[in-house]
């Protein structure tokens, strides 16, 4: 096969801004920095390492390890070898970690040495770094890799978040996944005079494709940390190393709660993206307020779409706070009934989309395949609304719409007016079963000082319609979530569904 000369695969982004900028830093972990020339030697090398272990084109390789530079080259080496990368969460053990390596029917697994131990006995392994024979050591050796990959190919397996049911493999193509760099970079403006900040887990879609590699794309200077630390990242601000940074809403919410949140010069911080999970308004007001110049964008989308679908801008936010925006670059999108057919504007429905951003479908799941992709669309699973003016509003997951006595409410609005009171950390609203209501509408609450139960559905009656104000207030320690930063809301329906009276779940 002759490579076609119209091809944009993965890996060639790199290749093509360490010919336009081979000594600019690309990347910076730790105490290593890499030139954008030295990163693209690096993958070349690692590929001619993977392919020297005698793995073939469309084999898969899992990746099980934290936020490092090796994470990111092991990336683009299995890109430009013609191998499925197949992320994983390196918080996952036993029988969740056995199900994606057998799912994906994964060759090799690349991992840090702290987790190979808990891999299943029998799965080849190789340490990424920090160990004898590691990735990182055959780095030291440079080798040519000439590749020769057509952009049609599949180049990683995106795990969903199994919110709902067991995770399915999206297959995501080179060439989905650089359209949504395309996006990514024009929706959210970004710069390579930009320095970001990469904080969130990289085997997580959001972090690695909205931001890593469309930076690296434009020839920006990256850095990647272990972990959201707060005072990591107000080191980097501060000391002008970082001015952009990427975080679920959680992590946002526990930013503004460090006391160096109040203190530090914030001040060359310039972009603020959240997304991943929606974003309560009162957390927002409460950082526009500490951060006025600070420009917010809002991030929407899912894995099977690479995973960028809307952006609400800086521009946009005043009077709409509550959007996920409208349909980058190369994504089109609507709202239907349950028979697939478009509603009227502001008459909640199911987001649907097309884009060359989505995936080829489920890795071995046909009948997955087929019930997403329907008439041409691909079927989010999000009840939304849309505008007049095109933008969209997420109101929940169709599965966590909550039918309480004949009548639907969605989740958000319950959310919202619950972060309003000063007694609320974090909320998440559900259904629990329940002899009169069918579902009752619960709240569970991550409370501060010393908020009660009555006191919390006193304030939700006084904001919302009788029929929305929660019937229940339980409080934990913490909400359950996934590495995006999304709540678990199957977790707390079934962790909680037994219970048949006002309990404190901590107690439990």
């Amino acid at each position: 096969m002759t490579t076609d000369v119209r091809s944009s695969t993965v890996d060639g982004i790199v290749r093509r801004s360490a010919r336009r900028s081979p000594d600019r830093i690309a990347l910076r972990y730790a105490d290593r920095s890499w030139t954008y020339a030295a990163l693209d030697t690096a993958v070349s090398t690692a590929a001619a390492e993977l392919v020297a272990h005698g793995l073939e084109d469309g084999d898969r390789v899992a990746a099980y390890g934290h936020n490092s530079d090796v994470y990111l080259i092991a990336f683009l080496a299995c890109a430009r070898a013609g191998l499925v990368h197949v992320p994983v969460n390196q918080h996952l053990t036993g029988d969740d970690l056995a199900y994606i390596l057998e799912d994906s029917g994964s060759a090799l697994v690349l991992a840090d040495p702290g987790l190979a131990d808990r891999l299943p006995a029998g799965a080849a392994v190789r340490p990424l770094r920090d160990a004898g024979g590691s990735l990182l050591d055959a780095l030291s050796t440079p080798r040519p890799y000439d590749p020769d990959r057509d952009a049609r190919d599949v180049v990683q397996f995106l795990y969903t978040s199994g919110t709902t049911a067991l995770p399915k493999g999206a297959m995501m193509t080179h060439r989905a996944l650089v359209h949504e760099y395309v996006s990514a970079i024009a929706a959210l403006d970004l710069k390579e005079g930009d320095r970001p900040v990469h904080s969130l887990p990289l085997y997580h879609s959001a972090q690695m494709h909205v931001f890593l590699l469309p930076y690296l794309a434009v020839g920006a200077e990256n850095t990647i940390i272990d972990g959201p630390d707060p005072a990591k990242i107000f080191d980097l601000v501060e000391a002008g190393r970082a001015d952009s940074l990427f975080a679920p809403p959680t992590v946002w919410i526990g930013l503004s709660q460090h006391p160096g949140f109040a203190t530090r010069d914030l001040s060359g911080l310039r972009k603020a993206y959240y997304g991943a999970s929606i974003m309560p308004v009162p957390v927002l007001e409460r950082l526009r307020e500490r951060l006025p110049d600070l420009a917010f964008y809002n991030c929407f989308g899912q894995s099977e779409i690479g995973p960028l679908a809307t952006v609400l801008g800086p521009d946009e936010h005043d009077g709409r706070m509550d959007s996920c925006g409208r349909p980058v670059l190369f994504v089109e999108a609507k709202v239907v009934d349950e028979n697939g057919a478009e509603v009227p504007d502001g008459t909640p429905g199911e987001i649907v989309y097309r884009s060359p951003q989505l995936c080829d479908g489920y890795w071995h799941r046909a009948a997955e395949t087929k019930e997403a992709f329907r008439d041409g669309w691909f079927r989010s699973g999000d009840l939304a609304t849309r505008d007049s003016e095109g933008y969209f509003t997420i109101v929940d997951r169709v599965k966590d719409v909550i039918n309480s006595g004949g009548v639907l409410v969605d989740s958000r609005q319950v959310e919202d007016a619950l972060y309003s009171h000063p007694g609320v950390v974090e909320a998440a609203v559900v259904g629990l079963p329940d002899a009169r209501w069918i579902e009752a509408v619960t709240a569970v609450v991550v409370p501060r000082g010393d908020v009660t139960e009555e006191e919390l559905l006193a304030y939700a009656r006084e904001k919302l319609a009788h029929f929305k104000a929660p019937k229940r207030v339980l409080f934990v320690d913490e909400l359950p979530r996934n590495a995006s930063g999304k709540i678990l809301k199957r977790e707390l329906r079934d962790r909680l569904g037994s219970l048949t009276s006002p309990a404190d779940p901590r107690s439990a």
